[in-house]
């Protein structure tokens, strides 16, 4: 009798390997990511009476094609990317659209998003911002029952006032972990925009706007 479970559970624990293992070998398949999040809209206020335009993000980083991988525990590899495959149009739009909801003292603001070097568009601006991309990646490593995630982003957002010509510049930077037992690309999709969610939240939380200009706190 013992030896006929011990038997079972042997057979259970080959089963349970093969069924985990069934989809853990990589194709080199690219998953894209949308990282556009439902912003929660502060209570009703007309926008403030400022305009702000952000200029797509410059992308900076050393591994242009694709935000990361994931390393399957089976050998092989699987690709990320974000949709569009322009990680500096997403976080500036992500940036819009916080903005938009909610930005500063909690507030809309009027906001709009346009392509780097578009002169004609942002001279009735009173604030331009733009920004550069050092590191925006998410990586996953599969391993027995479980994936490790790491997502990370390193972030040089930099404001013009059109009105007085000064201009303020803020690095931001963050990372985040977490491992799943049954791993899904939304895992990777979520973290991801958490850390993108968090660098926006300190950018706003470092800076403010007065007189139509933005400034940093400290």
């Amino acid at each position: 009798m013992i030896q006929t479970s011990g038997r079972l559970g042997i057979g259970i624990l080959c089963a349970a390997s093969l069924l985990m293992g069934a989809g853990c070998a990589g194709s080199g398949k690219t998953f894209y990511l949308d990282l556009q999040q439902k912003q929660a809209a502060a209570q009703y206020m007309e926008p403030e009476p400022v305009k702000i335009v952000i200029e797509s993000f410059e992308d900076r980083r050393l591994e242009k094609n694709r935000l990361g991988l994931r390393t399957h525990l089976w050998g092989g590899v699987t690709y990320f990317n974000v949709a569009g495959e322009r990680p500096g149009d997403v976080v500036a739009q992500a940036l819009a659209d916080r903005l938009k909801a909610r930005g500063w003292k909690d507030r809309p603001w009027t906001v709009r998003v346009v392509s780097n070097g578009a002169a004609s568009t942002v001279n009735d601006a009173d604030i331009v911002i733009s920004g550069q991309l050092l590191d925006f990646s998410a990586n996953a490593k599969s391993r027995i029952f479980s994936t490790a995630i790491n997502t990370s982003s390193k972030l040089v957002i930099t404001a013009k006032n059109l009105g007085d010509k000064s201009s303020t510049t803020r690095s931001v930077e963050g990372a985040q972990r977490d491992t799943v037992v049954w791993f899904s690309e939304e895992d990777v999709r979520d973290l991801m925009s958490a850390t993108l969610k968090d660098g926006i939240d300190r950018y706003l939380a470092d800076t403010t706007i007065e007189q139509k200009a933005l400034r940093p706190l400290h």
